[in-house]
């Protein structure tokens, strides 16, 4: 008899645990609301598909040689990057004239030259000294038997969603509409030879770690995996609730009120033997305890061939995933509150 009464005390406990917790999750849903929808989506419909398959096509040119770190095509398309944003009279975090955070060769692999990432920002307003993280990686894996390895997709798409969301939101500030904590536009080098830039920038980092508010990494988003042949209409996401449930929830209303695209979490299953959530730049954010998500459309034929080229893009699947992107960017930049994390339940 005492038995079953000590049994019986322990399940009245777990069970009043159990709902006290989706009690707090229930309400940390219901807290989230969405602010200025016609606002947000006015600059959100400045990103269009011409001007994502121009800067792509301009980005995938042939003269970057495919962009390997440290060599002179990567460097030339820093400069692409630097150009742009000095046409946006955008700033730098480092300095006016200064966009490149230099990253020596000899904290590199061995026969790796130096390179650099590229950055340019948007300071808050009423808290500027946190920031909020967009970032794709800008190098691929260059020339091989004289055949170009352009990165259209890899990642090409990511970096022209990238320099289409900084455009967007700097119409917005020029219109008076700046956002609450600065935003970081993080162009990072050398993902491909083991996540080298952005490991640099968490070593280094321009904004501090703990006042980073979050991470939204983009690592191919213009091409239609194999899975959703019959459905274009979705994403992979990779992350988003593994240190801010919160963030998971923002990124579903955000997506529930605005677009109705498919989320697919299959590559956010911490087992995935595919191990996506350790291989692009925002893991180095992660493993700083930052939320981050990673958007991504998955492996295609062309992945990692010479024939990842910018005519095989879905240039309005491109501008509908950077779309989603921007205002979920817009909610945590613009919002008064910063992320609760997991811990915090």
């Amino acid at each position: 008899m005492k038995v079953f009464i000590i049994a019986a005390s322990f399940c009245i406990v777990g069970s009043c645990a159990t709902t006290k917790y989706s009690t707090k999750i229930e309400n940390l849903k219901n807290g989230i609301h969405l602010q200025d929808s016609s606002l947000v989506m006015r600059y959100a419909n400045t990103i269009t598909t011409n001007d994502l398959k121009t800067n792509l096509y301009g980005f995938t040119s042939e003269a970057f040689e495919g962009r390997e770190a440290g060599s002179k095509g990567q460097k030339l398309a820093a400069e692409f990057l630097k150009n742009y944003y000095v046409n946006l009279n955008m700033k730098s975090p480092l300095g006016d004239t200064l966009y490149f955070q230099h990253i020596p060769a000899d904290k590199l692999p061995e026969n790796i030259g130096d390179t650099e990432n590229v950055l340019a920002f948007i300071e808050g307003t009423e808290k500027p000294e946190e920031v909020l993280i967009i970032s794709a990686h800008y190098d691929h894996l260059g020339v091989e038997n004289e055949l170009v390895y352009h990165g259209a997709d890899d990642n090409g798409s990511g970096t022209s969603a990238v320099m289409e969301m900084a455009q967007a939101f700097k119409l917005a500030a020029l219109a008076g509409h700046k956002p609450k904590r600065s935003i970081l536009f993080l162009h990072v080098t050398a993902e491909e030879i083991g996540l080298q830039g952005s490991q640099y920038y968490t070593n280094n980092p321009v904004f501090e770690l703990n006042k980073t508010l979050a991470n939204l990494n983009i690592d191919m988003i213009g091409r239609v995996d194999n899975k959703h042949s019959n459905n274009k209409d979705y994403i992979y996401l990779i992350g988003a609730d593994r240190i801010s449930k919160e963030l998971h929830y923002i990124s579903e209303k955000v997506n529930n009120q605005y677009f109705d695209m498919e989320l697919d979490y299959t590559y956010n299953d911490e087992n995935d033997r595919n191990r996506y959530y350790d291989r692009s730049d925002h893991y180095n954010f992660a493993k700083h305890n930052i939320p981050v998500i990673f958007y991504f459309n998955g492996e295609h034929n062309d992945y990692h061939e010479p024939s990842d080229t910018p005519d095989k893009i879905d240039y309005d699947l491109l501008a509908r995933r950077t779309k989603l992107i921007f205002v979920t960017a817009w909610h945590l930049a613009y919002n008064e509150e910063a992320l609760l994390y997991n811990v915090d339940f």
